[in-house]
């Protein structure tokens, strides 16, 4: 049905504006949407792919002919330039919605998915069509199958060699290989192998493929070592210098090292509830992964002085008490092998054959220390160039790209057939990946062909694209998917906002896979909710507290604003014009808060959140926290998101409430027990490695995906980070096995919103095919 009884009115979804859709639907469970004829409660459904409907469990025969008569009444009247509010049959009918030209196709309309179209012919590619024999064959009789291009890394055993992994090519299948085909095949003694990886789970990972191998047993696993950087190395210190590395002395846990800058900050007088410690750490890890030392890191912002001063002070404050934390340990090996060149020589002869996983997300600490130990020259790399996500962590794809420069006589093999995604996903992701200009000139190829074509989709906004990818799945759940078939994947982590509101609603069972508090608890968010908080109670304690942050004051204020609430027996919102000491300035601004915070509890949550920025200074904070925060760090686009849920909202009072119960929501999921039978919620960064049946990529437009920073960047002639954006969408489309949907929003956190630049690439063939396209 397309005519429903709302809010008194007989709606038409023809006329209907769309940046209400959401309200409606959010009305229609609420039992609020009936049917024009029974009055039974209808459902809205905005899904992916069938136009926008109202679905009626009941509906009679005299349910279905009057929606019919009053669809075909109604579309008559729109057939008219302009239409008044008329009463047919008794019902107030809406008028006719004009979309100008400035909106969007799809602003104002349902969009059918757009098909990718640059799809060149499926060639199916096979193996060796010749008989194996010996190690091979016995391989494959244990159900370990290889093409020739694995065969030929598995085999190449001496000197340097780089392995080109591209994505579901099986890369950690021919690491385990080449090592035990070297150990049971060439009878190379355990001892003299290192396998290092990134994270404890690959190194696991690693440990039990190597046990299904034929002629691996107990005793050689043993004496293999397997792990990541960090527990390698720290082994050797631990080795070494067992007093001064003693594992009572790790800085573990991330609070032990924000209680040493937040004690160094106090010196320069940072707030800390309004400086971004937590960021602060990253960039500190970032310098010593770079063997940048205080001294020689050259601060670029005010941000980065700040943090320079909590560097210098952190390491001196960290020695001062003999501890160290996870970067030391890489550090401490690199010094030891510097000072100490006897040890470095020793494990050179130790480890004749080291093999390194996952090779593009190597740092500079990191490749400085496999350069050591790598005098032999038998160094086995396997990486994709193309996947290289973490410069934020350090990585840098140029290790990979210069492996050759670096290795002159290394022996290269590309592993390009993948055998995880379908041929029309891996050409849309050869497609978007072949525009990096820094790259190895590769392409990958699927082994099987569907009819599920990728496709993009277009909600009006993050509310509604939430809606229609909640809805698309359980349209596949009732046809027999399972929740942990699918993964929905963003950029950043506000990002989920929406998408995990409509789950908590939904009844479907999904898993959260990122760090961090929930939307409502960041920062910039807090402090607009506190002066809505403050309309409603001016003596509530904690809103006060955040408040006072966003008026430039310290946060010592607040046991003065106390006290004058009781010596004056007046609000805290009142007391604020009473603190002494101000600027005349600072003292007008606060006069006139008092009569603000009562003009704002009559206002919508959209228009006070609009008056707390114009009229009572907030936009003056976010600029300046904006200038001295982190670029990956945007207070105002945490407040045009929350601008979003406002709209959504018609009271202030009412909007809390809903903010109350999802934190509330929010915080009881995060402590529930993890189950393998969900819907998985994470960042394109998390989702490396892992693969999907089904998976949603949102906000592909720009400066959602390319994030704004890189596209700053890009306008300032600086290509690298808008490269790793493209490279995170290839990361993010070769996850999909089976469908992948690409979410195109008309409008981002409040704005109109331009399609990414990678959704349109997805539609160019990529330079090296040349085959039909297909639309």
């Amino acid at each position: 049905m397309q005519v429903a009884y709302y809010q008194e009115n007989v709606i038409s979804l023809s006329t209907f504006e769309r940046e209400k859709w959401q309200q409606l639907y959010n009305a229609s469970i609420r039992q609020q949407v009936t049917c024009i004829h029974c009055q039974s409660p209808m459902r809205f459904q905005i899904s992916i792919c069938e136009p926008p409907t109202f679905i009626h469990t009941r509906a009679t025969e005299e349910c279905i002919h009057t929606a019919k008569v009053m669809e075909t009444k109604l579309s008559n009247k729109l057939n008219e330039a302009e239409i008044e509010i008329n009463n047919i049959n008794g019902f107030n009918l809406p008028v006719k919605k004009t979309i100008t030209d400035s909106q969007s196709e799809h602003e104002g309309h349902w969009k059918e998915p757009e098909n990718a179209r640059a799809l060149p012919t499926f060639n199916k590619t096979h193996s060796s069509t010749h008989s194996w024999t010996g190690y091979r064959q016995t391989l494959a009789d244990s159900g370990i199958l290889l093409d020739d291009a694995q065969w030929s890394a598995v085999t190449t055993t001496e000197g340097p060699l780089l392995i080109l992994a591209g994505a579901g090519s099986g890369k950690t299948r021919v690491l385990t290989t080449r090592t035990a085909y070297m150990l049971t095949e060439l009878h190379y003694a355990p001892k003299e192998f290192i396998l290092v990886t990134f994270t404890a789970k690959a190194a696991k990972e690693m440990k039990e493929r190597m046990a299904i191998y034929p002629g691996i047993d107990a005793s050689i696993l043993r004496q293999l070592m397997i792990g990541t950087f960090h527990s390698i190395f720290y082994k050797i210190l631990l080795h070494h210098d067992p007093q001064t590395w003693a594992p009572s002395s790790l800085l573990k846990m991330d609070w032990q090292r924000q209680a040493m800058i937040k004690e160094a900050g106090r010196e320069i007088t940072l707030d800390e509830k309004e400086f971004a410690f937590d960021q602060a750490l990253t960039q500190i890890s970032w310098w010593k992964n770079h063997l940048l030392s205080p001294e020689q890191v050259e601060a670029t912002s005010p941000w980065e002085e700040k943090v320079s001063y909590l560097y210098k002070r952190y390491e001196e404050m960290r020695k001062s008490k003999g501890m160290f934390d996870f970067d030391d340990m890489l550090l401490g090996v690199y010094d030891l092998f510097l000072e100490q060149p006897q040890i470095l020589q020793r494990y050179q002869k130790r480890f004749s054959y080291v093999s390194v996983d996952e090779f593009q997300d190597t740092n500079k600490v990191q490749y400085e220390l496999l350069t050591m130990l790598t005098k032999s020259k038998n160094i086995c790399v396997v990486g994709d160039d193309d996947q290289s996500i973490y410069a934020f962590r350090g990585s840098d794809p140029t290790y990979i790209l210069n492996f050759n420069r670096a290795y002159p006589n290394a022996k290269t093999v590309i592993l390009d057939q993948n055998y995880r995604s379908n041929h029309e996903i891996v050409s849309v992701a050869n497609n978007v990946i072949a525009t990096n200009r820094t790259r190895f000139q590769k392409e990958l190829v699927a082994q099987r062909s569907t009819t599920n074509v990728p496709f993009l989709f277009f909600p009006y906004d993050e509310e509604e694209e939430a809606t229609m990818i909640v809805t698309d799945m359980k349209q596949k759940i009732e046809k027999g998917s399972k929740p942990s078939d699918f993964a929905i994947l963003f950029r950043t982590n506000t990002s989920a906002r929406a998408l995990v509101e409509r789950l908590i609603e939904s009844t479907l069972p999904f898993q959260l896979e990122i760090d961090g508090e929930s939307f409502y608890r960041r920062k910039a968010v807090r402090k607009v909710l506190s002066y809505m908080k403050l309309s409603i109670n001016p003596d509530d304690t904690e809103a006060i507290k955040e408040l006072i942050g966003a008026l430039f004051l310290k946060q010592q204020v607040v046991q003065e604003v106390k006290a004058l609430s009781i010596i004056n027996d007046c609000t805290l919102v009142e007391a604020l014009p009473l603190i002494q000491g101000l600027q005349p300035f600072q003292l007008k601004k606060l006069q006139s808060l008092p009569g603000k915070f009562k003009e704002l509890i009559k206002q919508s949550p959209l228009d006070a959140i609009n008056f707390i920025e114009q009229e009572m200074g907030f936009a003056d904070y976010v600029k300046k926290q904006g200038n001295e925060g982190n670029k990956m760090e945007r207070g105002s686009d945490d407040v045009r998101d929350l601008k979003v849920v406002a709209n959504l909202h018609e009271t202030i009072v009412g909007f809390l409430d809903y903010i109350n119960h999802m934190i509330a929501k929010y915080d009881e999921h995060r402590t529930q027990k993890t189950t393998d039978e969900a819907i998985q919620l994470l960042t394109i960064h998390r989702s490396k490695g892992l693969e999907y049946n089904h998976v949603y990529i949102v906000g592909a437009v720009e400066g959602g995906l390319p994030h704004d920073y890189a596209l700053d960047a890009w306008r300032e002639g600086n290509d690298k980070p808008l490269e790793e954006e493209r490279r995170l969408m290839y990361v993010a489309m070769t996850r999909a096995i089976d469908t992948l949907a690409i979410s195109i929003p008309s409008r981002r956190k409040g704005k109109k919103a331009i399609r990414s630049r990678f959704a349109r690439e997805l539609n160019r063939l990529a330079a090296s095919t040349k085959s039909t396209v297909r639309g």
